[in-house]
């Protein structure tokens, strides 16, 4: 065997670090750069909040109207929750004459069917039931259907709402 060196065997080291380290450099720099590509998970199209534009019922093959202009409702909706709150429009009214209504609870959300859980609300008779939509987003507007029924209170109907996004 022949001795090296200094100068030779430097390089002999040189060219096993490059050899060695170039792999795991690239392995860790693919790992990296894929990592950076991973998606992030995103939210459902109906997170935030909309404010109400439209409403119809339809009970025993009449339709009307259940919009009221003079009133203002909005329904926010996060990652697992909604609310909504409606109240009168305008200023300057005493909130001691005024009716508010308010409610809310968890939701589930599978491809267009959209189910909300009443856990609160102003009548205690609509709590704890359970009301399936199927929803349509076009742009910034939320098309929600399905029925509204609460025995307790003879209502059995489908409802029709429609929403503006207010806020992302």
């Amino acid at each position: 065997m022949q001795a090296l060196l200094p100068d030779q065997y430097l390089h002999n080291i040189t060219i096993v670090k490059k050899k060695y380290l170039t792999i795991p450099c690239i392995g860790l720099t693919v790992l990296t750069g894929l990592s950076g590509c991973a998606t992030q998970p995103t939210k459902p199209p109906l997170v935030g909040t909309w404010e109400l534009i439209g409403a119809t019922a339809t009970e025993n093959d009449s339709t009307y109207s259940t919009f009221n202009p003079a009133q203002k409702m909005i329904k926010v909706i996060n990652d697992s929750h909604f609310a909504f709150l409606n109240h009168p429009a305008g200023t300057g009214m005493d909130s001691t004459q005024t009716s508010f209504s308010a409610g809310g609870g968890s939701y589930t959300l599978a491809d267009s069917v959209y189910t909300e859980h009443l856990d609160y609300f102003a009548d205690k008779a609509w709590e704890g039931k359970k009301f399936e939509f199927t929803v349509q987003i076009k742009g910034d507007t939320l098309i929600q259907k399905g029925v509204e029924k609460v025995p307790e209170r003879g209502i059995d109907h489908i409802i029709v709402e429609t929403y503006k996004r207010v806020q992302n």
